[in-house]
This record gives structure tokens, sequence and C-alpha cells, in this order.
């Protein structure tokens, strides 16, 4: 008995992570792929909807920076507090396309 389980503690030490799990697992052994949105998230879609919907002028302005400003936030806690590598690349493209469309629209 005492043989059986030395063997399966041996197995777990030697059991390597791999880079599927560091990419797609979080830290539970769980694959994360899809979350539920957070609340900038949220707040970025909510802002972007009112704005196309809104005319012109300065609340529709003031949604630009909201939407803006929240979705700059998701982008940067995926980056840097993702739960694995897929979801800070999704941060990192986020921030990235964040960045270059303010630059576009300015």
């Amino acid at each position: 008995m005492s043989s059986q389980l030395n063997r399966d503690l041996e197995n777990l030490e030697t059991k390597q992570t791999t880079l599927f799990d560091l990419t797609f697992r979080d830290s539970e052994g769980r694959i994360v792929i899809a979350q539920m949105p957070n609340l900038p998230l949220l707040t970025a879609l909510a802002a972007a909807l009112l704005q196309a919907v809104l005319p012109s002028g300065n609340l529709q302005t003031a949604l630009t920076l909201v939407a803006f400003g929240a979705f700059f936030t998701w982008a940067w806690q995926e980056l840097f507090d993702g739960v694995n590598y897929f979801r800070r690349s999704l941060g990192l493209m986020g921030l990235v396309s964040a960045i270059a469309l303010g630059l576009h629209v300015s």
C-alpha cells in the first residue's frame, strides 16, 4: 500500500508544467479562455453603445473618454493580473488596440 503511495507521489513530483498549462490553465488547474466580464469591460461596452446612439456633442465626447478609460483599465488589468498567458495576451492586444484607436480618433 505504501509503495503505491510512494509511486503516486513520485509521479506527482515528476509532472512538469507544459506550455499548454501555462497558456490556458489557471492556478487551480482549470482551463480558462473566457470569463464573465468585469466592471471595467461592462462600463466600456455600455459607454460605447450609448455613444453610438447619441448625437454628437459634449455627452458623446464624455462617453468616448469613459469608454476609452474603461477599456484601457480592463486591458491593463488583464495584461498584469490575467490568470494565464492567454488572458494576458488578450490584455496586451486590447491595450495596443485601445492606444491605436485613441491615436487614430484624435
